[in-house]
């Protein structure tokens, strides 16, 4: 259902703009959605980048490419070839015409190389996510094996668990040992790979350059830039902290996630559910997990956060919109769960308008004065039906700053 949704607004958005982006991780199903897109524009043109006779075809592509100015062009794993967003740029602004090209990326423009810069004011993004809560089902079995395997279709579609696991290994090599130094990175994949399991210790803990880049006995910037790339190619998570005048001290340094499960517990060698129970990163996968499922259903409007000051108050998810009308989550892996006293001092200090609890239980209830009950499965409303309605109005009587 959120990939037919997607595919709608991607129709539209090639209606008024020149160029439309499709941005995800890899194997999320990028193509799948593009190949679906195409059918509605028969006379289109698909060119995989991966393929070296579609990618000898560039070898002149302005020459290429302007054959086709009246017909749709698709471009497939477009950071193969970043010297192309220029002769983009020009063939657009020489031309300009709505529905030209159809790009798709496994790196966000910040990664390949200024892509955002070069196409300003021609193009419109859309991130792909892999599965979701809607669209795999919504009742405890299927929200099980998507938290377990994660949401990317091969993994989540696998015949038994043990060969989703297979699946995700052989995912996360790929990804060490060909993606990154197809983007021009020259890192060492064992280190790397290092780095990325340390990040699945850290998982939705705050984010300690010193200490990880000591373990590996690397500089801490290279440490940012290890993050930075796990970041901007879709697999990992910065939560930025809340800032607001409560005359408090307020922890400043990010959280960090990996944003599927499913590599996070194949990093941690987590091969089945009754692993995952047993294991110490139980209520912080499933944090992440819901972060995450939550994150995605967001309008653009909405911004997410985390507030955490140094005496102990703290918020695992703040959802802020521009007036400063905020939204208080908290997430716990419990069908019987309490909040401490940190929860409450938070969501009093920033005079939130509503918190909600969110529990692997089946129903919605009052638990305090604007506190409420929230089941896991019912995430894929929550925005629509309960949350949408705090961000109505402006929230005048707090000065907050959200940085």
């Amino acid at each position: 259902m959120i990939k037919r949704k997607l595919e709608k607004i991607i129709i539209h958005s090639l209606t008024h703009f020149p160029i439309v982006g499709i941005l995800g991780s890899r194997q999320v199903g990028k193509t799948t959605l593009a190949k679906v897109i195409q059918k509605r524009f028969p006379e289109s043109i698909y060119i995989d980048l991966e393929l070296p006779s579609d990618a000898n075809k560039l070898q002149e592509p302005e020459l290429y490419l302007r054959q086709f100015e009246e017909k749709l062009v698709i471009l497939d794993e477009i950071q193969r070839m970043p010297k192309l967003f220029p002769i983009l740029r020009s063939l657009v602004d020489q031309r300009k015409k709505p529905g030209r090209f159809l790009i798709l990326g496994s790196a966000s423009p910040k990664l390949i190389r200024d892509a955002s810069e070069t196409l300003a004011g021609r193009i419109i993004y859309h991130e792909l996510p892999p599965f979701m809560i809607e669209e795999v089902g919504t009742d405890r079995d299927s929200i099980v094996k998507l938290w377990l395997r994660g949401g990317y279709p091969d993994s989540f579609l696998a015949s038994a668990d043990e060969i989703s696991f297979q699946w995700r290994e052989a995912f996360i090599r790929t990804y060490l040992e060909r993606d990154i130094p197809q983007l021009g990175f020259r890192i060492p994949a064992l280190r790397l790979r290092r780095f990325w399991t340390m990040l699945a210790h850290y998982h939705s803990q705050l984010w300690n350059a010193t200490q990880i880049s000591g373990s590996l006995d690397i500089s801490s910037p290279m440490v940012k830039t290890y993050l930075d790339i796990l970041h901007d190619s879709f697999v990992a998570r910065r939560l930025m902290p809340y800032f607001a005048n409560v005359k408090k001290r307020l922890v400043k340094r990010p959280k960090v996630y990996l944003r599927d499960t499913g590599l996070l517990h194949t990093l941690l060698n987590i091969f089945s559910f009754d692993a995952l129970q047993a294991h110490p990163i139980l209520g912080n996968s499933f944090e992440g997990f819901v972060i995450e499922q939550i994150i995605r259903i967001l309008p653009d409007r909405i911004t997410p956060y985390f507030y955490r000051t140094n005496a102990g108050a703290e918020i695992d998810l703040i959802l802020a919109d521009a007036n400063q009308c905020l939204c208080a989550v908290e997430i716990k892996y419990s069908l019987n769960p309490r909040l401490g006293k940190g929860f409450y001092n938070a969501f009093d200090d920033l005079n939130c308008r509503i918190g909600i609890v969110v529990y692997p239980g089946d129903e919605i209830y009052p638990i305090g004065k604007k506190i409420f009950l929230f089941p896991v499965s019912k995430i894929p409303v929550l925005y629509e039906k309960l949350v949408s309605k705090i961000f109505e109005t402006s929230h005048p009587e707090v000065n907050l700053r959200a940085k």
